[in-house]
């Protein structure tokens, strides 16, 4: 049998992005499984979130929004530090850049490995790289909340730390006045989840049900499909949760047996993939999701960090 290309190295075809608007001046680029990217209007400013991977990949973006609005980018929200949701900040001319503190911790700690091992395993991402500067800097963060007035009658935006969950850092934003929550990757609608620097247990338990408890109508995800209605967020939250909950019990009985990593991961993968095999992603991300959950079951508690030596290492073990 051949071996699998690396992560997602073969993955060379467009997306098509589509512009959605969820209510009047809330908006959202769904990219059939590409990261989601959102705007929220205020007054007479935009709050952007998420930045995308390089600055041309985030102006076409841009261009689209600028159908709807004129309006200045005054905040861009970072919802964690993973290079393909932040080196494209530099295209929004943001006053300001938002993040939780936990997030700038670890942009200084591991954000240039992370752009060198995320570059690799997803070029298409990154068009054109030379555009990007360098790494993305938070100008304002928060420990567990900061609330944005939008001004009018267009009410307020909530950013909320909710526990650690696909990064130690990860923060969501909540408009309650419309009920819409752009989760970021803690929660993915028809799409895989990465959690190769995830806190497993933490993640599928008090933090997804934070979530949960907004109560939201509308939910977008970091990729897949926006969830409308409380039946579909609610599905998406649970989703979410049993995929993590499968690996937690596959992972977990390979190491309570005394197992190896790739008898984990052969598990892991054939309890996932009937369920989940054909969404994004799926066999890219779950090498590195079963390695960080068996350091997990190890004692490790917070994520190795990631580098393109170690996921190659990862890869060829796992599914070379």
């Amino acid at each position: 049998m051949a071996a699998k290309p690396f992560a997602s190295s073969a993955d060379l075809d467009a997306k098509e992005q589509t512009l959605e608007v969820l209510a009047d001046g809330v908006y959202a680029l769904t990219a059939e499984g590409d990261p989601n990217v959102g705007a929220i209007e205020g007054e007479d400013f935009l709050v952007c979130f998420e930045a995308l991977a390089t600055p041309v990949a985030a102006r076409r973006w841009l261009a689209k929004l600028r159908e709807h609005t004129d309006k200045p980018i005054r905040y861009l929200v970072l919802s964690h530090y993973h290079a393909v949701r932040v080196l494209g900040a530099a295209a929004f001319g943001a006053d300001v850049i938002v993040s939780t503190e936990q997030t700038r911790r670890l942009i200084a700690e591991r954000g240039r490995q992370d752009w060198e091992s995320e570059y690799g395993r997803m070029p298409r991402l990154f068009e054109e790289p030379a555009s990007i500067p360098g790494l993305t800097w938070p100008s304002l963060t928060f420990t567990d909340s900061l609330t944005i007035q939008l001004g009018g009658q267009r009410g307020e935006l909530q950013l909320r730390y909710v526990g650690r969950g696909h990064t130690e850092g990860d923060l969501v934003a909540w408009l309650p006045r419309s009920g819409i929550l752009f989760a970021g990757d803690l929660v993915e609608s028809q799409a895989a989840l990465y959690t190769g620097d995830a806190f497993h247990f933490d993640w599928a338990s008090g933090t997804l049900d934070n979530v949960k408890a907004l109560g939201a109508e509308q939910l977008v995800g970091g990729r897949g499909a926006i969830a409308r209605g409380r039946d579909e967020v609610d599905a998406a939250v649970e989703q979410t949760r049993d995929f993590l909950l499968t690996m937690q019990q596959t992972v977990g009985d390979a190491y309570k047996r005394g197992g190896t990593l790739r008898e984990a991961f052969a598990a892991t993968h054939a309890a996932l993939a009937p369920k989940y095999g054909r969404w994004p992603i799926f066999e890219h991300c779950l090498p590195f999701d079963v390695q960080r959950l068996w350091d997990e079951f190890h004692g490790v508690e917070r994520p190795i960090i990631w580098t393109a030596e170690r996921d190659r290492q990862v890869w060829d073990e796992l599914q070379g």
